[in-house]
This record gives structure tokens, sequence and C-alpha cells, in this order.
């Protein structure tokens, strides 16, 4: 399986994918580390991170995939959301916390 497949798979599967570096209790970079606490600030204790630092051929598709540049990157119900300043806005906006009602006891 080519990473893009590997990447469909991964969003199409699973409710909420964060595509980071690092991981949840070690993310290597702040704007991973902002991410995971968004996710938790909407009650999403649970939910799929690849980080792509394990990964180069994630890595590099994954921006292939969505057509943006920067990870981390968000996917809820399979549709990219966007990075860290998107979901901070979201957030801010209460549109985050939307996406994912009826979502969070279900992840």
């Amino acid at each position: 399986m080519d990473a893009q497949e590997l990447i469909k798979q991964q969003v199409s599967s699973n409710p909420v994918v964060l595509y980071m570096k690092g991981t949840p209790q070690f993310p290597q970079c702040g704007f991973s580390a902002v991410t995971v606490q968004i996710l938790k600030a909407c009650g999403v204790s649970s939910f799929l991170s690849v980080n792509v630092l394990e990964n180069p051929e994630i890595r590099s598709g994954i921006k292939e995939y969505a057509n943006w540049p920067t990870i981390p990157q968000l996917y809820v119900r399979g549709e990219f959301i966007g990075g860290c300043d998107i979901m901070r806005e979201m957030y801010a906006d209460g549109e985050l916390q939307k996406l994912f009602e009826g979502l969070v006891d279900a992840v």
C-alpha cells in the first residue's frame, strides 16, 4: 500500500485523525502540542494520531493528500479541517466543538 492509499484508509476508517510531529503524550513541535490541547478541550480524548516523523512517505504524502503544506493536519469524519491556526480560530468561534457533537462519545 502506498502512502496515499494508507492515508485515505486512515482518514476514512477513523472518526478523528491527527497527523502530527510526535505523539499526543510527547509532541515534537509546539503546533502539534497546541492541536492536542485543543482536541482535549473539545472533549476528544481518543483519536488516531500519526507521527509523521516516523514515516517520511507519510510526512510528504499528507501534504499532497490535502494540498496543505504544513503539519499538523486534522481530519474529522474523513474531511480535512486544517492545521493549528485554523483549529485555534474554529475553537475560539465555537465551530470546532460543533464538529465533534455526537462524535465525542464515539471516539
